[in-house]
């Protein structure tokens, strides 16, 4: 008995997964940020995440290429975030360096490792390098709510 082709695809879609789950960690927050800007995940591991931040014209704050620290903050957020791995993880302190400038080419290389787990807290080290540069280093406090943050009630002064 032969299959249709949406079944062979369905069988290959389900091989696929099955070889996913056994082989890499699945990304299970920020399943919508943009690649190109963030930065592409190459490693995933509990606790640890590797990736990779390819500057674009779009990134370039003046005539001599320099690429604004903000899409370096942002790469370095979502690595940990990705590196979190938690659905609902908030971001809610950092304390960053920029090491080195990065210029319009430059390629970013961010690793990012769960330091400490205590109840629904996480403190992440971010490091980004452009080749063997340390370019960026931060520590990032991080929640794990129970719910999404644009669902929580959060207390105003108005509640009081």
């Amino acid at each position: 008995m032969s299959q249709t082709r949406e079944e062979m695809i369905e069988d290959d879609d389900l091989e696929i997964n099955e070889y996913r789950s056994k082989n890499e960690l699945l990304l299970t927050t920020h399943e919508k940020i943009n690649r190109d800007l963030c930065g592409e995940i190459e490693k995933l591991e509990q606790g640890f995440i590797s990736l990779k931040l390819v500057t674009t014209h779009d990134m370039i704050a003046d005539s001599m290429g320099l690429i604004h620290g903000g899409f370096i903050f942002s790469a370095a957020d979502f690595a940990a975030m990705a590196a979190v791995n938690e659905r609902n993880v908030v971001l809610v302190a950092s304390d960053c360096q920029f090491l080195s400038p990065v210029k319009f080419g430059d390629i970013v290389n961010f690793t990012a490792k769960v330091r400490h787990k205590e109840g629904r807290k996480r403190n992440v080290h971010v490091v980004a390098n452009v080749l063997d540069i340390k370019v960026f280093e931060g520590e990032f406090k991080t929640v794990v709510t129970e719910r999404h943050v644009l669902k929580l009630k959060l207390s105003s002064e108005d509640d009081e």
